[in-house]
């Protein structure tokens, strides 16, 4: 058991990848706590999980009074926090014609700012337990696509923030690593394509260049990745930027050899 007596909290756990994360954690030894905005969702994997090994505690992430409350509640779950993993985003979609400041500060509330609070808020634990954190990014932070720019500065930023907190806080033992995921196929990434127009089987028709090895990124191998960032055994590794993605992100010419 990889992650025995680990403490971890991980923000939108109750759904895809965070969800994946909590049930591959709690495999491995560790006890989680949960967060999310539904309560009975989160109420249910809690209890399917079972009491001694997670908590749930329900919040909206935009709401700055909330994260310092979330901090707290988290804490006093089980008594320590040894890690955070900021793992909650938005998704939302707008091309810069449909992002005013409302939709824009809105995706860098969630999706930026409050993995910067709640650290703030959880430092002195994490000092404390000697702890990490894990920021799940994108590779779209990289220059993101066109209706995703809102998410894609926020990407940008959480990786600018994770290189830039691993550097300030090494002599106190705390560290910063960074995964930024390619795409996978979670149940709320097929839900946005259908309603983007595309078929139900477009998961079986991705255009080679964009998975190569014939599938998209399941959300239960982004959790195995994860394993290894929140576990002592990546100790004393930080301020790493780590791309879970099917092809190199930097050079890449992407194939279209064959394609008309």
């Amino acid at each position: 058991m990889r992650l025995k007596k680990q403490h971890i909290l991980i923000t939108g756990s109750t759904t895809g990848i965070g969800e994946f994360m909590a049930r591959r954690f709690v495999e491995e030894g560790a006890k989680v706590i949960l967060h999310g905005r539904n309560t009975e969702r989160g109420e249910a994997l809690r209890e399917e999980l079972g009491e001694d090994s997670a908590a749930f505690c329900q919040g909206d992430l935009g709401d700055p009074q909330g994260l310092e409350r979330l901090a707290k509640e988290a804490l006093e779950a089980f008594g320590q926090i040894d890690v955070l993993v900021n793992n909650a985003a938005l998704t939302n979609r707008g091309k810069i014609e449909e992002t005013d400041a409302a939709f824009f500060d809105r995706i860098i509330s969630v999706n930026t700012r409050a993995p910067l609070l709640l650290t703030r808020a959880l430092m002195p634990e994490l000092k404390r337990t000697k702890g990490c954190v894990l920021n799940i990014g994108s590779v779209l932070a990289h220059c993101g696509q066109a209706n995703l720019l809102a998410y894609a500065v926020s990407k940008g930023g959480l990786m600018t923030m994770t290189r830039n907190l691993a550097d300030a806080h090494g002599q106190d033992g705390v560290r910063f690593n960074q995964l930024n995921v390619g795409w996978t196929l979670t149940d709320n990434e097929y839900k946005v394509k259908m309603g983007d127009g595309l078929p139900a089987d477009w998961p079986e028709n991705v255009p080679a260049y964009a998975n190569p090895f014939g599938r998209l990124i399941k959300p239960e191998e982004i959790a195995t990745a994860a394993v290894y960032w929140v576990s002592r055994e990546s100790f004393p590794i930080s301020g790493t930027i780590a791309e879970l993605e099917q092809y190199p992100l930097i050079g890449r010419y992407t194939n279209h050899e064959g394609e008309e």
